[in-house]
């Protein structure tokens, strides 16, 4: 009976890591990973040319089947991310980790990439209203963020500083609200029909505050336009501090990776970044209790996007982002690294590491597939192209 929800577990698992962009340890993952952003881009392209008149007569139903299989591939999508939805929340209940997926901006920006194109079929009435939804599939270009370390500062900084800047959004309403309130009580008497009600002048406060100043409605007493000016000045202070504390961001950010990175220059020691799974032996146990080597120290546990000082009474967690820092290699030991390239007619080709003859003194340290690293379990299979990683120990 424990066959079938082991097998369940592993193909949930296999579907996940397809599904997660930026995993192309396996061509299934990086085919998946190419056609859903080919399908993004082609759907967003097709939408644009609809537009125009000239090629919507001509092409039309090009477009509208491109639209369709797009969209379905939106839904496919969707499913199979709530299937492994539990792999993406590990630490939760399955019902939990869905709930935590349907509800977070991915899921939200899932949901509405394919929903509204087939609502219409039970609501007519609201074609338009769910037409314009539609745009909301332009957001799932943010996933590429997986590729480039330096869309992911971007999402880091925003995250980082989201009370300051909620902080400053909030003063900003604040002022329109009022903003309004005094040029209604100024302007009302010479302009009823513009300034009908204390609501009226938000369109104007807001576009003076933000420095867009249209023009469409303005003052026209001399009270109104000493305020007028007032306003004009105080607005921008207000959009120079939600940049200021973005620029903020970026430079604390850069500087804390330069810092890093100079420190192990510095001290000849290399970082690199592990995520504990709940298989780990790690996972439970206090950071004093894993037995480190002396030469290797955690600099770091994120969890949760916080950061843990890694104290010697800190228990390890599924999920946790652990740092670890340890000596360069040295250069003048006896270790030998040797590439070999995979071609098609190689006796490796197609054949698990577990099963490979290899000598004792020789061991797999790492697979280079399509420009990326593989680490080499046993499990791994062994393609054409790959590029093996040998080190033979030898005495000196």
């Amino acid at each position: 009976m424990t066959g079938k929800p082991d097998n369940w577990k592993r193909i949930r698992k296999n579907m996940f890591s397809m599904v997660s962009v930026g995993v192309i340890d396996e061509p299934i993952n990086q085919a998946y990973d190419v056609i859903s952003t080919g399908s993004l881009i082609i759907n967003l392209v097709a939408a644009i040319l609809n537009t125009y008149d000239s090629l919507n007569m001509q092409y039309g139903s090009t477009f509208l089947l491109i639209e369709k299989i797009t969209v379905a591939f939106f839904a496919i999508d969707f499913i199979l991310r709530i299937l492994t939805a539990a792999e993406l929340y590990p630490n939760v209940s399955t019902g939990t980790a869905v709930r935590k997926y349907i509800l977070s901006f991915a899921g939200i920006v899932d949901i509405l990439s394919f929903l509204p194109y087939y609502l219409p079929v039970f609501f007519p009435s609201g074609a338009a209203v769910f037409r314009m939804f539609r745009v909301v599939r332009i957001l799932r270009l943010f996933r590429i963020n997986a590729y480039y370390d330096s869309l992911n500062v971007i999402t880091e900084v925003l995250s980082s500083k989201k009370q300051q800047l909620m902080s400053s959004v909030f003063i900003i309403v604040i002022l329109m609200v009022a903003s309004s309130l005094c040029m209604y009580s100024v302007e009302h008497a010479a302009q009823p029909e513009v300034f009908q009600n204390a609501f009226s002048g938000i369109w104007w406060a807001a576009s003076t505050l933000l420095t867009v100043g249209y023009g469409d409605i303005y003052p026209v007493t001399t009270l109104g336009k000493f305020f007028g000016i007032l306003i004009a000045f105080l607005g921008v202070g207000m959009v120079a501090i939600p940049t200021g504390i973005i620029s903020a961001g970026f430079v604390e950010q850069y500087t804390r990776l330069k810092e890093l990175g100079d420190f192990a220059a510095e001290q000849n020691i290399n970082f690199i970044e592990i995520v504990l799974k709940d298989r780990d032996r790690w996972v439970g146990k206090l950071i004093r209790e894993l037995g480190l080597p002396t030469n290797t120290i955690i600099a770091l546990v994120e969890r949760d996007e916080e950061i843990i000082i890694p104290k010697g009474d800190v228990k390890l967690k599924a999920g946790d982002i652990l740092v670890l820092g340890s000596d360069k290699l040295n250069t003048d030991r006896q270790l030998r690294l040797s590439e070999i390239v995979i071609g098609k007619e190689h006796a490796w080709n197609g054949q698990a590491i577990k099963e490979l003859d290899i000598s004792r003194k020789m061991m797999i340290v790492l697979i280079r597939r399509n420009g990326r690293p593989v680490i080499p379990t046993g499990d791994v299979v062994i393609n054409e192209g790959d590029v093996v990683i040998l080190s033979d120990f030898r005495k000196r």
